[in-house]
């Protein structure tokens, strides 16, 4: 591939990828509302300037962005010529009955060349600002999660995986689950933090629909909001305490453990209050 398009290019993921594909040698086409290429989910006349002459699209959907939306931006990507697509998805949306989710359906269902990276929750979740960032620097944490475990996953290996997906030929057709090495409460997680920062922090459980509230306050549509609480409270509920191969499965080496993102993020002196 000699010009990928990424979209998101300053979030959590597109911010590693947009490196490491120029670090091999590719031309990036970096791509959100404020970058140099201009992209606006809500503003589809940004679509074909962003998707002309490239080759391989990371695509990246909003919790807002409906399913006809998505569908007609894959059919321009197509259109445009792009030939390979990589998706940002989420782990465990798999329907019961083994078809195709519909969140996914316009890419494995477009004749392009398609990868899905469905990661669990992100280990940045807990420096990223319109998350936990505020929370932790207070020093309490009140979630819905409870003692649920969740097993953090590294961007920088959601990253890894999705330049090799974006540049590699084997990774077509392929659905990657993504998680870190072990779960955790969000309590050990803090506590790990806490460890390196000399601070304690402690986890509180907060209701799924108290937190909704709490995150509309805070500036969250009301879609997303629930989107968050609802995952918050399947984590309380035990549905994310297991482990997925896809980041050895992909990248032949085991994922990142959350020890060393907080060591290297605690060097940075974001968790300082």
């Amino acid at each position: 591939m000699t010009e990928i398009l990424v979209l998101g290019a300053t979030g959590k993921t597109g911010s590693r990828i947009v490196p490491r594909l120029r670090a091999l040698g590719h031309t990036v086409r970096a791509a959100s509302r404020s970058g140099a290429t201009p992209f606006d989910w809500a503003d589809p006349t940004t679509w074909d300037r962003a998707l002309s002459g490239v080759q391989a699209v990371y695509f990246v959907p909003t919790e807002t962005l409906g399913l006809p939306e998505r569908s007609e931006f894959v059919a321009r990507a197509k259109a445009a010529g792009v030939r390979r697509i990589v998706q940002l998805s989420v782990r465990g949306i798999d329907p019961e009955d083994g078809g195709t989710p519909e969140t996914e359906a316009a890419v494995r269902t477009s004749g392009l060349e398609w990868t899905v990276l469905r990661p669990c929750w992100f280990a940045q979740d807990f420096d990223a600002p319109d998350f936990f960032l505020s929370d932790v620097r207070a020093g309490t944490l009140a979630t819905p999660a409870g003692d649920g475990r969740e097993p953090f996953i590294d961007a920088a290996d959601i990253a890894d995986a999705a330049v090799a997906a974006l540049t590699g030929d084997k990774h077509v057709s392929k659905v990657y689950d993504l998680s870190g090495p072990r779960a955790l409460t969000f309590a050990e997680a803090l506590t790990l933090i806490g460890d390196a920062t000399g601070r304690t922090l402690v986890h509180q459980y907060r209701d799924a629909a108290a937190y909704a509230v709490d995150l509309m306050r805070a500036g969250y549509p009301a879609g997303d909001a629930e989107a968050v609480a609802s995952f918050m409270d399947g984590i309380g509920k035990g549905h994310d305490d297991y482990l997925s191969t896809g980041v050895q499965d992909c990248l032949g080496r085991p994922p990142r453990p959350f020890e060393d993102y907080v060591r290297e993020t605690a060097a940075t002196g974001v968790w300082n209050p």
